[in-house]
């Protein structure tokens, strides 16, 4: 297969999805991984080689605008960051479709609404397996398909903390997760959230759609392939070649489709990286590629009781959205709120260097663990950019507001649960786990690199599917609704490409 019709780099959660998607095409499709499979070794439930070591994280650096170096948090597996997410398969609510009022400035319309996207929610929901629940969260938008699975069940400080939070008129509701308890606990009495998914308990791009998408013999994976860049054809409208190294060895491959899914930062970094005759890197007439970089503004909240133990494995079962849409008193939106996996004395210390380990273990284990998520506003000098081989990090913050919002109601509502203590810690800026808008779609090439099936407005056989299209953060975890846009999308090429 030496030049296939189709060449997808990346196999995180956009990469595999679409594949999955193109499963039964007849066209032959490369995937083309950074990575390598995880391995199975005894790090992955060790949380001090995961969170004090780090153990698996990359071995690159990357620099912020006009600052230092840093190690990100962004993992080259196979099935990519999916590999360590906390499973949480959640729709943008309806309201995150059409343009929305925050304290920081407006949260931009998608060009199409929720009602067109939902079917590919419910097809993406269906395809990672969601265990989840209708009908406790108000905010809720509209299913034509229910799940299909029950939700992963509450242990007993967990349905305690659910029963305290309706007792305040709140209305907890179960997290749709990707995640067999049963399988998962087998391989060790941890919970998943950031742990790294070495067997079959979490459904992540590569158990869920990739296992599906390889079990079609025109769709071979080839690890190690680093693509160092693009290379147009001599009219410039289409793409050629992708250039890449495949342990160290220079290669390249001419296919007819080229689907860019490295995640936000990378897929923009390779674009970026590309020639061209303006200087810009491809797909870039909007000189919009890099710009508008979002990454949740979030906190860890930890409610602690020293009187009563929290004897949790896992934890991350509850979210609660009463604060998603209004502030609670007819204000501007906040955001969302929902479980951590359950924290213990090694993941404190991971930020916490001088603290005695006694006292870390102590509050871990009489503290339940949450994370407080508001929406990052796309801002055009938020970006990502390179300097020759450097990949520079430019995350303006936006919305801090909310966020600040969302802690003040949210330690009161600890407090009145019980909870005397309530800390809480704004998480590192340098760590990109919900990465997005780097390569936004839109209706005008004018301002928005893609079209609304992710397709480029300057190349015709090149689409960008992975966080970088959404042209909103939202205030929710995006996994779903990147599965969501690849399965569309690949329907798209089905019919619209492979058909010609």
């Amino acid at each position: 297969m030496t030049n296939p019709d189709i060449v997808i780099i990346g196999s995180g959660i956009g990469g595999a999805t679409i594949a999955s998607g193109l499963a039964g095409s007849g066209a032959n499709i490369l995937m083309l991984e950074r990575g390598v499979p995880l391995p199975a070794t005894p790090h992955a439930r060790d949380t001090r080689s995961i969170f004090v070591n780090g153990h698996y994280r990359p071995k690159e650096m990357w620099r912020e605008a006009g600052g230092a170096a840093f190690n990100p948090g962004n993992y080259y597996y196979v099935g990519g960051n999916s590999k360590f997410y906390g499973a949480v398969l959640i729709r943008y609510r309806r309201e995150d479709f059409a343009a929305m009022e925050h304290f920081g400035g407006v949260s931009p319309a998608w060009p199409f609404s929720y009602e067109e996207f939902e079917p590919w929610y419910s097809k993406a929901e269906q395809l990672f397996r969601v265990r989840g629940a209708l009908g406790e969260d108000p905010t809720e938008p509209f299913h034509s398909i229910p799940y299909a699975y029950k939700p992963v069940p509450d242990e007993a400080p967990i349905a305690r903390a659910r029963a305290e939070l309706k007792n305040l008129g709140l209305h907890p509701a179960s997290l749709p997760l990707g995640v067999d308890i049963d399988t998962w606990l087998k391989d060790g009495k941890t919970g998943w959230d950031a742990f790294p998914n070495t067997g079959q308990g979490k459904v992540d791009a590569q158990t869920g759609p990739l296992a599906a998408a390889l079990n079609d013999s025109n769709i071979r994976l080839e690890t190690n392939c680093y693509v160092e860049y693009l290379e147009a054809s001599p009219d410039g409208k289409s793409i050629a070649t992708i250039h890449y190294r495949q342990d160290g060895e220079a290669k390249k491959v001419s296919p007819k489709l080229v689907i860019l899914s490295a995640g936000a930062v990378n897929s923009a970094v390779i674009l970026l990286r590309s020639p061209s005759p303006d200087g810009k890197g491809l797909a870039n007439r909007s000189d919009q590629v890099g710009r508008n970089f979002m990454n949740h503004n979030s906190s860890a909240m930890l409610a602690i009781d020293p009187r009563r133990r929290n004897d949790a494995v896992y934890q991350k079962t509850l979210m609660l959205n009463d604060y998603y849409l209004s502030d609670g008193k007819g204000g501007k939106p906040l955001g969302n709120v929902q479980l951590l996996g359950k924290i213990d004395g090694n993941m404190l210390r991971a930020n916490v260097k001088f603290a005695p380990k006694f006292a870390l273990d102590f509050m871990a284990g009489h503290a339940v663990d949450w994370y407080l998520m508001c929406e990052d506003l796309p801002d055009p000098e938020s970006r990502i950019m390179v300097d020759g081989k450097d990949i520079v990090m430019q995350w303006r913050r936006s919305n801090m507001q909310s966020l600040d919002g969302l802690t003040k109601v949210m330690r009161e509502n600890f407090r009145a649960c019980g909870y005397p203590i309530v800390l809480s810690r704004p998480f590192d800026k340098r760590t990109p786990s919900h990465q997005c808008g780097t390569v936004k779609m839109g209706d005008d090439p004018a301002t928005a690199p893609l079209d609304p099936f992710c397709r480029s407005f300057d190349h015709r056989n090149l689409f960008v599917v992975d966080g970088s299209f959404l042209p909103n953060s939202a205030a929710v975890n995006p996994a779903l609704s990147i599965a969501a846009q690849a399965l569309r999308v690949a329907d798209h090429i089905r019919k619209m490409e492979l058909t010609a």
